[in-house]
């Protein structure tokens, strides 16, 4: 799930590549080549990976600020002790692995719901499109959010209409920072009552109501024109109408958003789906708990699951969430009963999949990326 300031970096991401790309002109089917260089027709524009200059240096920082903290919690915990937990689970982590292809296909179909049937796609393409893109996000260290950036190119490349495209993630996007935060709430009242421990609700209460403040203010934004703001904005500061173009993409993608919110059940749908995939979402916890032979009920598996995504949310600028993720399983685990190594090793299972998914999902995406940029240059030469 995506989180409250990753939104304003996805829209950032969205308006730096189009200001890249303004100074086309040409119209082409229907849209303008603006659009069409930037999700279809530019194989050469994937998705600039390399951060320049201080935000660069800013991840790797955080990274190894990450990596410390994973080695110290590591090492507290006891190397030896963690690693035959996780090896207690044995063949049992390749099903978590497999089982994570459930709440990602719920995911696809959140999205798939917000197309108009006109531009709606294949929900199988959506499927590994999502597959994609939450595999760039986890691993990638620079692309926090990129991924939802590809899999709306993606949509682009295989036929949705550039608006539409673009579109339906933003409101994606939106819409689980409300059903996160929901969810949070959810796991709060079920780990108190669980436990009788109350000290941690009001931090975690205030994080909720920023999220809310954040959703209820991108929303807003969204539905005022938050792309053709972002054109006139540029176009002011380079004080020539040469960008004139970016300012008519950015009407154009802003209608489509308050469209896409006019549909009420697909929003409504929307939110249902994905609520879906976070609880089905538990059942690899509550597997993985069952393999490392620790207390394996769903609703210590439910309380898992909301407290470290609310938690690894939070931190979303430190890289894969390295460190915080498993001192979220700490805390929350020490809370539940379940031994320290094992809480570890918990979060081992979590990274084993990301990685075991992950790593095919990024082959394939480059292959796509490759392709494209071969044929590309293949039809230049023969001209």
């Amino acid at each position: 799930m995506s989180n409250p300031k990753a939104m304003y970096r996805t829209a950032d991401i969205l308006a730096r590549t189009i200001s890249r790309l303004s100074k086309v002109r040409r119209r082409w089917a229907g849209e303008s080549s603006l659009d069409r260089r930037i999700f279809v027709r530019a194989p050469e524009f994937g998705l600039d990976m390399r951060a320049p200059g201080k935000i660069r240096l800013t991840i790797y920082l955080l990274a190894f600020a990450g990596a410390a903290l994973f080695t110290a919690l590591l090492i507290h915990q006891g190397v030896g002790q963690v690693l035959n937990a996780f090896a207690t689970g044995e063949w049992g982590i390749l099903g978590v692995v497999v089982y994570h292809l459930i709440p990602i296909f719920l995911d696809a179909i959140a999205w798939w719901v917000l197309f108009p049937r006109p531009d709606r796609l294949p929900l199988f393409q959506l499927f590994w499109m999502r597959w994609i893109g939450e595999s760039i996000s986890a691993l990638v260290p620079s692309a926090a959010v990129g991924g939802d950036v590809v899999r709306a190119r993606l949509a682009a490349i295989h036929g949705a209409s550039i608006p539409v495209a673009a579109g339906t993630v933003v409101v994606d996007i939106t819409l689980g920072i409300f059903v996160l935060a929901g969810f949070t709430l959810l796991g709060l009242v079920l780990l108190v009552t669980a436990t009788g421990k109350s000290s941690f609700v009001g931090p975690t209460l205030v994080g909720v109501v920023i999220a809310l403040f954040a959703f209820v203010g991108f929303y807003f934004v969204q539905r005022l024109g938050i792309f053709s703001f972002l054109g006139r904005i540029i176009t002011r500061l380079a004080g020539t109408k040469d960008w004139q173009s970016l300012v008519q993409s950015g009407e154009t993608w802003d209608q489509t958003i308050r469209s896409l919110y006019a549909r009420r059940r697909a929003v409504v749908a929307c939110c249902v789906w994905t609520i879906s995939s976070l609880v089905v979402g538990s059942g690899e916890i509550w597997l993985a708990l069952w393999f490392l032979d620790l207390p394996d009920s769903f609703l210590n598996a439910l309380i898992l699951q909301s407290m470290v995504l609310t938690i690894r949310s939070a931190a979303f600028a430190v890289p894969a969430g390295l460190g915080v993720q498993e001192g979220g399983y700490l805390l929350v685990g020490s809370l539940l009963g379940i031994p320290g190594d094992g809480a570890f090793a918990l979060s081992l299972v979590w990274r084993a999949r990301e990685i075991g998914l992950g790593i095919p999902a990024l082959i394939c995406w480059q292959v796509i990326e490759a392709r494209r940029l071969w044929r590309t240059r293949a039809a230049a030469t023969a001209r």
